[in-house]
Order: C-alpha cells, then sequence, then structure tokens
C-alpha cells in the first residue's frame, strides 16, 4: 500500500475542553502525490482516474462552498489538495485519496467519495455491502473492509476515501473507528462496533415497523444516486402561511393510520401514503398545519435488547433519534426501505401542500438513541468520536452529561456539531420542502460544551439567521431535564416562537375552577404579553396549547386526577406530576351521565378557550373525537390503541364533540379578533371585570373588538353555579347572537350563524362558556 506524505500542521484551534481541534490540516509547500489502491473483491472496474490539485480543484462547486462554510465556522483561511493518481491494476476495485467535504457518501466524477468527521479516531475502516439480489440487511460478514490510511486518506481531522465504479444505489455502508480507549478523558471508541455515518442521506436495516422476527437488526447508511429527481410539479407552491393564521395538529405519522380502524390497506397503514389518505379528515377539522412526531430514523426495538422493566415496549413516539437525515425507513409502505421512505415523504409533504397544510418536523437535536454509559446503544457518535459529539465532564472522570433526561446530551454548540446541525435542517427544507421545525427540549440547544447555559447560544442564532432557513417556522420547547426553563426567555432573535408552558397550566388551572385564576387566564387568552411583548416579538411567538402528546389527552384531564402509567414497566416513576388536571367526580371511566356532560363540556371549554386566545393555538390528533389512553400520561412505548387514532370513536362522535371542535376552528379561521399582529391595547379589548383581586372569583367576560363592527363577546364560568352576567350593548346596527354555549348539547352548543333573541343579561351555567357575536341587523 502506498502512502501520502504526512502533510505539515500549521494551525490548530481550540474548543472548550482545550484539545487541539481541526478540521484541515494545510500543506505550505507542495501538492504531494497519491495513488489510486486496488482492493481485491472479485468485481470488474474501469480503470479511469482523474489527476487532482490544490486549492480545490478536483472538487464540484457544492463541495468548494462546503469547504469555505466549514473554513467559515473554524475561523481560518486553508487550502485543500485533493490527490489522485493512477496506479497499477491489480484486481479491479480501484481506490483514490478522496475529498474531505462534503461530509457523507458523494457522488463524484470518479466514483463514491466518503468523508467522516473524528478528531480523535487513529484508525478508520470504511465497511462496505453490495447490492445481492433485493436482500435488505445483510450480515457484517458480508461486508468488504477497506481501511483508510491517515498519511492518504485523512486531511485535518476528516477520513476520505473514493471508490470507482461502486453502484449508484443500494450499497450499505457504514464505519468501524479505533481511538483512545480512556473513558476518564471522555472517549468510547470501540473498533468491533458498526456505525453509522452521522451524514448518511438514508438508513436502512429492520423494513416493517415492530417486526420481532428482525429485533436486533442492524441499521447501515446507504445512498441513492441512482433514482430521477422528484416531481414536485410545475404548479407546486408551497401554503406559506403566516404564523398568526396557523392552526397546529400534532400527530404520530404511524398512529395516525395504524388501526384496523382506518380502513385502509394493511399495507399502507401507519405509512407516509396513510396520512395522504387521511387529508380529507385534516380539512374538514380545518388545521392548516400538521407537527410531525420525530420521523428521522429511530429504532422502535430498543428497550428490547436487553431484559428490563421496559423490554416490553416499542417506542412509537420516536424520540430516540438514530441520524438526523434519514426519514424513518419502516414508515413506507409495503416495507419499502429507505429509498421509497425517502420518495413517500415527499408526495405526503406535496399532497399536504396542495390541501393548503403546512408540514412541520418535530426535530430532537438534544440527544440520540445511544443511552448512557450503563447500557450503551452505540450506533454512531458515540463510536465516532463521544467527546466532540456529546457533553461529557472531564471533571467527573469523564461521565456523560445528562440534560435531556435521556442518558446523553449532544454537544450543540461544538462547531462541527453545530454544523451537522444546520445541514441536517437545511437538508429537510431543500430535499424534503418541509414548513418548519418544533424543537424538542431546545434548552438544551443553548448550553455551552460543559452544559452551561449561555446568553447567546452560536446555535440558535445561527438557525435564526440561516438563509435557508429564514422562511421557516421554528419553534422552541424552551426548557430541559436539566432546569433551564426558558419560558418567555429563550433566546429568540425576534424570530423564535416557544411552547407556551405557562399557558398550558394556567388554562387548565382556570377551566377546572381553581382559585385566584382570572387574572392569569386573561393574560394568557390575550396573547402572554407578560412573556413575549419585548422587542420586536409578537403574540405568535406563543404556540398555545392545552394538550400534547406527553401528557394527558384532553378526556383523560377531565378523567383523572392522577396518572395511571403501571403498563410503561417503571413502576408510575415516569411521566409527569403536575398535571392540574380534575376527573369531574370520579377517577376513570364510568357511566354516570351526569359525570360524563361535565366532562364532555369542560372539553369544548378547553377547546374553545384555546381557538379564541391570541397566539398560535395546537391540538392533539385524538382529541377532535376524545380519545383516552385510560390515564397514562407517558404512552411513548405503547404501539396500540393507547396511541393509535380510533377512527371508528370519530365516526360516532361525527356529529357532536367533532362537530364543536372543526366548528370552533373554522370560526376562529374566519374572524381577524383572534389572531392579531400586535400585542392588544385597550381599543382591542374590553374586559368586563372590576375586581381582579378577588381570589374567589372563577368567571370573566370580556368582548374582542372588530375594526369593522363585527365584535365578539366571551364569557367562561369555572364556578359550579351559575352566573348571570349583563351583556353590555352591541356596536350599533348590530346585535348579540348567541354562536356558542358549551352547556348545549349538540347541534345548539355551536351555531356558526348565531341565534338571535340575547338580552341584556344571560345565565351562564357552571363549568360553562359562551360566545356571542355582534352581526348587522
Amino acid at each position: 500500500m502506498l502512502h501520502l506524505q504526512s502533510l505539515p500542521l500549521l494551525c490548530d484551534s481550540k474548543i472548550a475542553d482545550n484539545t487541539p481541534f481541526s478540521v484541515l490540516h494545510f500543506s505550505n509547500n507542495n501538492s504531494s502525490v497519491g495513488s489510486s489502491r486496488v482492493l481485491d473483491v472479485g468485481l470488474k472496474f474501469s480503470k479511469q482516474s482523474s489527476g487532482g490539485g490544490s486549492s480545490g480543484r478536483g472538487l464540484s462547486s457544492k463541495a468548494r462552498a462546503k469547504t469555505t462554510t466549514a473554513l467559515n465556522v473554524y475561523g481560518r483561511r486553508a487550502h485543500e489538495s485533493v490527490l489522485e493518481e493512477e496506479a497499477p491494476q491489480k484486481l479491479g476495485f480501484k481506490t483514490f485519496p478522496g475529498q474531505a467535504f462534503p461530509f457523507g457518501a458523494s457522488q463524484v466524477e470518479n466514483g463514491i467519495n466518503f468523508a467522516i468527521f473524528s478528531q480523535h479516531a487513529t484508525a478508520v475502516t470504511l465497511c462496505l455491502s453490495l447490492p445481492q439480489g433485493g436482500k435488505f440487511e445483510r450480515p457484517d460478514g458480508e461486508m468488504i473492509e477497506v481501511a483508510l490510511d491517515p498519511k492518504v486518506n485523512k486531511t485535518g481531522d476528516v477520513w476520505h476515501i473514493c471508490i470507482e465504479d461502486l453502484p449508484r444505489d443500494d450499497v450499505l455502508y457504514g464505519y468501524k473507528i479505533d481511538g483512545p480507549r480512556d473513558w476518564r478523558q471522555g472517549h468510547r471508541f470501540d473498533s468491533s462496533i458498526m456505525l453509522i455515518d452521522p451524514y448518511a442521506k438514508l438508513v436502512d436495516g429492520r423494513r416493517f415497523f415492530g417486526d420481532a422476527s428482525h429485533k436486533l437488526s442492524k441499521f447501515y447508511g446507504t445512498y441513492d444516486f441512482d433514482s430521477l429527481p422528484f416531481d414536485w410539479g410545475d404548479n407546486y407552491t408551497p401554503p406559506n402561511i403566516p404564523e398568526k393564521d396557523l392552526v397546529i395538529y400534532e400527530m404520530n405519522v404511524r398512529a395516525f393510520t395504524a388501526d384496523k380502524s382506518s380502513g385502509l390497506d394493511p399495507n399502507t397503514r401507519g405509512s407516509y401514503l396513510g396520512v395522504i389518505e387521511k387529508i380529507p379528515h385534516l380539512l374538514e377539522l380545518g388545521v392548516n398545519a400538521v407537527e410531525l412526531l420525530p420521523v428521522f430514523e429511530f429504532d422502535e426495538f430498543e428497550f428490547q435488547r436487553r431484559p428490563n422493566p421496559r423490554d416490553h415496549l416499542i417506542n412509537t413516539w420516536g424520540y430516540s433519534t438514530i441520524n438526523f437525515f434519514a426519514p424513518m425507513n419502516r414508515y413506507a409502505s409495503r416495507g419499502g426501505g429507505p429509498r421509497n421512505a425517502s420518495w413517500e415523504f415527499k408526495e405526503m409533504v406535496k399532497a399536504l401542500h396542495g390541501a393548503g397544510i403546512e408540514v412541520i418536523l418535530d426535530v430532537v437535536y438534544n440527544h440520540t438513541n445511544e443511552a448512557d454509559d450503563k447500557n450503551p446503544y452505540t450506533t454512531s457518535f458515540r463510536g465516532i468520536d463521544n467527546k466532540v459529539y456529546y457533553m461529557v465532564d472531564l471533571n467527573n472522570n469523564g461521565q456523560l452529561l445528562n440534560f435531556s433526561g435521556c442518558g446523553n446530551t449532544l454537544n450543540c454548540n461544538h462547531p462541527v456539531v453545530m454544523e451537522l446541525i444546520l445541514d441536517s435542517l437545511r437538508h429537510w427544507v431543500i430535499e424534503y420542502h418541509v414548513d418548519g421545525f418544533r424543537f424538542d427540549l431546545a434548552s438544551v440547544l443553548c448550553r455551552g460544551t460543559d452544559g452551561s447555559p449561555l446568553d447567546a447560544p452560536p446555535l440558535i442564532r445561527a438557525i435564526a439567521k440561516d438563509s435557508i432557513l429564514s422562511s421557516c417556522k421554528i419553534i422552541a420547547e424552551p426548557w430541559d431535564c436539566g432546569g433551564l426553563y426558558l419560558v418567555g426567555k429563550f433566546p429568540n432573535w425576534d424570530r423564535w416562537a416557544e411552547w407556551n408552558g405557562k399557558y398550558r397550566d394556567d388554562i387548565r388551572k382556570f377551566i377546572k375552577g381553581d382559585s385566584g385564576m382570572k387574572g392569569s387566564f386573561a393574560t394568557r387568552v390575550a396573547g402572554s404579553a407578560d412573556l413575549y411583548k419585548v422587542n420586536k416579538r409578537k403574540p405568535c411567538h406563543s404556540v398555545n396549547f392545552v394538550i400534547a402528546h406527553d401528557g394527558f389527552t384532553l378526556r383523560d384531564l377531565v378523567s383523572y386526577n392522577f396518572k395511571h402509567n403501571d403498563a410503561n414497566g417503571e413502576g408510575g416513576n415516569d411521566g409527569c406530576n403536575d398535571n392540574f388536571s380534575w376527573n369531574c367526580g370520579f377517577e376513570g371511566e364510568t357511566d354516570d351521565p351526569s359525570i360524563k356532560a361535565l366532562r364532555f363540556r369542560q372539553m369544548k371549554n378547553f377547546h374553545l378557550a384555546l381557538m379564541i386566545s391570541q397566539g398560535i393555538p395546537m391540538m392533539l390528533m385524538g382529541d377532535e373525537y376524545g380519545h383516552t389512553r385510560y390515564g397514562n400520561n407517558n404512552s411513548y412505548g405503547h404501539d396500540t390503541s393507547m396511541n393509535n387514532f380510533q377512527w371508528g370513536l370519530l365516526d360516532a362522535e361525527k356529529s357532536s364533540h367533532f362537530r364543536f371542535f372543526s366548528e370552533a376552528i373554522k370560526f376562529r379561521q374566519t374572524h381577524q379578533v383572534f389572531t392579531s399582529d400586535n400585542f392588544l391595547s385597550k381599543n382591542d379589548v374590553t374586559w368586563h371585570e372590576n375586581n381582579w383581586d378577588n381570589q374567589e372569583s372563577k368567571f370573566l367576560a370580556f368582548t374582542l373588538h372588530d375594526k369593522n363592527g363585527g365584535d365578539v363577546y366571551l364569557a367562561f364560568n369555572a364556578h359550579d353555579y351559575f352566573v348571570k352576567v349583563s351583556i353590555p350593548p352591541p356596536p350599533p346596527k348590530r346585535r348579540w347572537l348567541r354562536v356558542v354555549d358549551t352547556n348545549f348539547e349538540s347541534p345548539d352548543d355551536f351555531i356558526p350563524q348565531g341565534l338571535p333573541g340575547i338580552g341584556s343579561t344571560y345565565n351562564v351555567a357552571p363549568y360553562s362558556s359562551i360566545l356571542l357575536e355582534a352581526k348587522l341587523t
């Protein structure tokens, strides 16, 4: 094997742990000459080769741009040599030194280039498995191992190689990487483990979700340079809905159609294509954005890889990322694999956009699937360079820091990890046309490499300022499991919206009748100016929600005082204890008609409050028919009816519960008083209240003023008795019509055109709410 001359090192930069760090090492004298290498793999390849030189010659324009970006990240100028020279052909498998950018697998003029970053690695082996008649899982024993020579295949901290005439698709690949074994210094190298390329655009492995016959399957990177570009259509345009007009529907791709009651072909249930089939339901409901629980590749069997109290669970939520670029391949129909998953995901986005519905992805950059040091599940980052990719405590024997509650914390503001995250986000926008992102436990992204909070986190700023991401919705879940609670204080650059956890808590407390909550309730429905009226922030920077995927469903919020999580195997210790719920007089399911009526009334009260609030409303899949998880407020591991949308129950509630939910959403979207561009002024709202300090008052009424006279009057009564309220005079030439009274049963609970006959007073029933609209006489 011929080696390249070692390149002199001119400059290094330092990272937080004071370890020398560089992406590229640079020559100041000449262009060293490298050779191609030929491996005996029993295949015939062509002998074509191409020359290389300095200053980036031999790189594509995209690669040159990527090199420039990386150099900007690390703050230095340099040049890179791509060294390729033909050597005598031996057995037909020709390799070249390759190029350092772009990361991942890329198609270049003379073959497929592979590049991976590892600062601390001492040995890197590329492992390949070639197509074998459609067999999708190929064991390690059949893989070709190509050892990379650090004198030939390494530029700075990037290892790279180019292989001529590899197939343009269906090649499985991974890496085996070795390095220092000192755990106290944060290293976790193990050269026996096959690792997934962090920049793999597709991941292959198990093809069918929950297929126990492949429970312990391995995952491999793969690529597709053979398919034609996806046809988005000549008249395709994304919806481009203003933030203030969004109504978000949080949903799980698989759970939406996995149940037999969906009526879909078994091969389509639980897939991206299944979502397309149910777009009519979304349109009937009235939402205009879906927020998809994680769709990045994850292993649903991660809890079953060893005996443990949770080894009966199947991860159905997906908050356990294996790779940040690859769509979940088991969401493809018919077990179609990664290439079909990519294509079908695009079909789903195209269809949703065609229906005027935006696509927001719930993304998990705070941790990965690789767990902790006690029971690690090494698939990628841990074995590539643990000290770079994860936060470690070098003052405590190199232990992993855990601000995610999942055993590890991604080192998000390390330059290399930051660029990985940015590249991933750009990929989903450019390749898949998604409209935005909701960042799980986003406060982690505000921590430095040692875990300390940062006032101006580089990653958060970079996302806000990035040109490709400039038109995206970006939403933070502004807390983490390390206690960094940033609701209303998330570093935002006037762009970041936030999941408003205070909205959730205050609305719950008031509607269920807690004392002293009237003022807080008023503040929340008015847009939470106490949190967001700063700089150029708007009410739309508050994403309002009463219910989300974690916690109780809306029906369970009014049916349980306590969580019931025994089925999770954690002794009831998991899940939030502070649910601010009320069971309306009985814990769990009941046939008592009075309790059932009160529960459905309370659900309507919650939904109405959500839909009339300033800010962006978000509701949870299934709440439109009253889905129950029977008190489980942390159902991440149940691939059953506990999580799956029950289409039969929807049909049963179409004329009642669903109708109310749908009408409330559509009423919001046709009345601008609920979607103000700015925070409400005294000209926008009149509070019919002169006793704000009365802690026992649980009644609030107010009028939202429309500039054209179409005012809306609202009253919420959380007392257990009737409240007779004086109705203010309507605007000139108008009269009040009753649109909503949650005390009535359907269809009288919501009359879109309004019902006349409103006098000077109105008796508001216990635990109910009303909405009146001023219409021309």
